[in-house]
């Protein structure tokens, strides 16, 4: 995946959609690099047990830098289906593939309502450029 081929919500959180034969809807979620570069040195992160359910805009899980605590949340309802334990035992992966390896958390979609909230990358682009004068 690339940063231009994702949707992104206003808190950071990266979403790439796919959908499967059945036409069910499963999210990748991950958190971006401008967000990443803002925390520096994430040192933990906290993600869900599988079989959690989540509501657009609702905290799933927190990362933890030097400097802060952030939550992270969900932009769509469903019920988280994986947990991405190796970015949470090795935060670095989150510096060093934020699009790839650093995803976070696999949602089944039970409502996509929220997708309509999410900008993709020009949008969110310009959020960056806006939040960083």
């Amino acid at each position: 995946m690339t940063p231009e081929e994702l949707l992104y919500a206003k808190t950071h959180e990266w979403v790439h959609i796919e959908t499967d034969p059945s036409g069910a809807k499963t999210a990748t979620l991950g958190l971006s690099a401008f967000a990443i570069e803002a925390l520096t040195d994430l040192v933990f992160i906290d993600l869900p047990e599988p079989g959690r359910q989540v509501a657009a805009g609702e905290s799933f899980g927190e990362v933890e830098s030097v400097k802060a605590v952030s939550d992270l949340y969900s932009p769509i309802d469903g019920e988280i289906i994986e947990a991405n334990t190796q970015a949470a035992g090795q935060p670095d992966t989150l510096n060093d593939d934020p699009y790839g390896a650093g995803w976070l958390v696999k949602i089944k979609i039970t409502d996509d309502s929220g997708l309509t909230t999410l900008m993709d990358h020009a949008a969110y682009q310009r959020q960056c450029e806006e939040n960083a004068e």
